[in-house]
């Protein structure tokens, strides 16, 4: 791996830290209606899925048939199915806190996760921000163009996600969410420079993310007590959309 890349991803990986560390401090997003740089951020990353991730695993399927034993269509019902795997799991868990925050305003203990509740967030959550840090290193698609959209893409992502979960559970974000899932990042980028993982499982991982991805930019945006923007998320998806296809014509 070239020293280069290493700077370059280790500064991308810093820049996931302070999004993690500093979006308290952006006062522009708090604000009633929601503010349309969210939707804009959620509508990057959609694109980002589906034109980008999921087009990059399915011109790999071969590969991950002949690697896994299968043919191709067994092959492309294990990629999608870990998608679809990935956005169950992170509703399972946006549904168990919920239930739980339930139970204790129920219980007059206040608006707050019960601690078992809030450790398996940090831990699911802290995978899933490893998962990115080691993915700067090891994409499905090399390129500093393919690096570029990934670290755009995936700031965004952050910034809606770590805002909404701030807005759900605040005390739990700042006194230890925030500090856990920025640990993740480094964990993972650090994992990138020392352990080469198969391409095979480098798209599963891919797929997976893909899923969580999906399902948290819905949590943020559907919910009618978000007030979200559908024009901006559009223009979002518009935007980025384009930029992946110049990517792909130019490539």
């Amino acid at each position: 791996m070239e020293q280069g890349e290493i700077l370059v991803t280790a500064a991308m990986a810093s820049g996931f830290i302070a999004i993690h560390l500093l979006v308290r401090r952006l006062r522009f997003l708090d604000v009633t209606p929601r503010s349309g740089w969210l939707s804009f951020a959620g509508g990057v990353a959609v694109a980002y899925v589906f034109l980008h991730v999921l087009p990059d695993i399915a011109a790999h399927q071969r590969e991950f048939a002949v690697s896994m034993g299968v043919d191709a269509m067994a092959a492309e019902s294990v990629i999608y199915s870990l998608t679809l795997a990935g956005l169950a799991a992170f509703y399972g868990l946006e549904r168990a806190v919920k239930v739980s925050r339930g139970q204790s305003r129920d219980a007059g203990e206040g608006d707050r996760m019960r601690d078992d509740v809030l450790y398996l967030h940090l831990v699911t959550y802290g995978l899933f921000n490893a998962l990115i840090g080691y993915l700067l290193l090891h994409r499905e698609e090399g390129g500093a163009w393919s690096l570029g959209l990934y670290f755009i893409a995936m700031g965004l992502h952050f910034l809606t996600a770590d805002f909404g979960m701030r807005q759900d559970h605040p005390e739990a974000y700042d006194r230890l969410g925030r500090w856990v899932i920025s640990a993740a990042v480094v964990a993972g980028w650090v994992l990138g420079l020392t352990v080469d993982l198969s391409p095979v499982l480098i798209g599963c991982l891919f797929a997976f993310l893909a899923g969580g991805i999906i399902l948290n930019v819905l949590k943020e945006e559907l919910p009618e007590e978000r007030q979200s923007f559908f024009m901006p998320f559009v223009l979002g998806v518009v935007l980025y959309a384009g930029l992946i296809l110049a990517e792909r014509h130019w490539a």
